[in-house]
């Protein structure tokens, strides 16, 4: 089945024949639109390949028809999947933007060398994106922002983090785990 990236989340039936209403966790434009295969996933690990009948923009989601739902009560046994696609159909980004699932396990390193960590996760919050970066010691939090990250190298699965007051790298503050 390969690596897939989830694009979206499965929040309820949408009329009488079987359409879902998919809420998008993709920022990429046209991400739905042309979707003609997807891998539906549980919070279990099932999964189940379904093909896309139709797709159209509704108040902020997307409503979806799959050929695995007919009825409002086959949709509702879905509710709460993700929806998934493969990495490789990820259109390409612009230069300096990354998917996350290509910055999780990188190994991060402040522009002398020292390694701080392992990037384990990203958090979203209304100022920036957040990289929780995991070593033996406990987890370092680190803004993701342009002044912070001096450099990402996917190829060599590396991220160069600038030394800024705030972030003394060489003890950084820490969190137990």
């Amino acid at each position: 089945m390969g690596d897939l990236v989830v694009i979206g989340t499965i929040e309820k039936s949408f009329g009488v024949r079987g359409e879902m209403r998919v809420r998008s966790l993709s920022d990429v434009p046209g991400r739905f639109e042309g979707l003609t295969k997807v891998t539906l996933e549980s919070l279990s690990g099932k999964t189940v390949e379904a093909t896309v009948e139709r797709v159209r923009p509704v108040s902020g989601a997307y409503l979806v028809k799959m050929d695995v739902c007919a009825t409002p009560e086959a949709v509702a046994a879905f509710r709460g999947w993700a929806v998934k696609i493969p990495q490789g159909s990820a259109p390409p980004l612009p230069q300096g933007q990354y998917y996350e699932y290509e910055l999780i396990g990188l190994l991060v390193q402040d522009e002398q060398g020292r390694a701080i960590g392992r990037l384990a996760e990203i958090l979203e919050t209304p100022g920036t994106h957040v990289f929780v970066v995991k070593d033996a010691r406990g987890e370092t939090l680190i803004p993701a922002t342009k002044s912070m990250v001096a450099s990402v190298d996917v190829a060599r699965g590396t991220m160069t983090i600038r030394q800024m007051d705030e972030l003394t790298v060489e003890e950084p503050a820490r969190v137990a785990l």
